[in-house]
């Protein structure tokens, strides 16, 4: 759930696609590791949260907005109402999920 939350309010400030993973990974893999989280769920819950600020930063809309004609500050007040009512809805199902699988710890060879 921290890590949820975490990514999130990160992703809205440095809207990034995969390289805050290359600085986060060690130390996100390290705390899941050390609390006996899944390790392949807790990917997948970064990768989750890192979705949720893309709601609110219509970059994946620059297209779209040339071609209608209309500013992204036009539709930031909608992206920003999806954002809020799919934040708590996606937290508690990564939450709810997160604890179906069992922790295996990773095995060096």
């Amino acid at each position: 759930m921290v890590i949820a939350v975490y990514t999130a309010l990160l992703g809205l400030l440095v809207p990034s696609g995969g390289g805050k993973w290359l600085v986060e990974a060690p130390y996100v893999m390290q705390s899941a590791t050390d609390v006996g989280m899944n390790l392949g769920w807790t990917v997948q819950i970064y990768n989750a949260a890192e979705a949720l600020p893309n709601l609110v930063n219509p970059f994946f809309m620059l297209p779209l907005l040339a071609v209608l004609g209309v500013r992204a500050r036009d539709l930031v007040g909608f992206t920003l109402l999806q954002f809020l009512f799919h934040l708590p809805v996606v937290l508690l199902l990564l939450w709810l999920l997160g604890m179906t699988f069992e922790f295996v710890p990773p095995v060096m060879p």
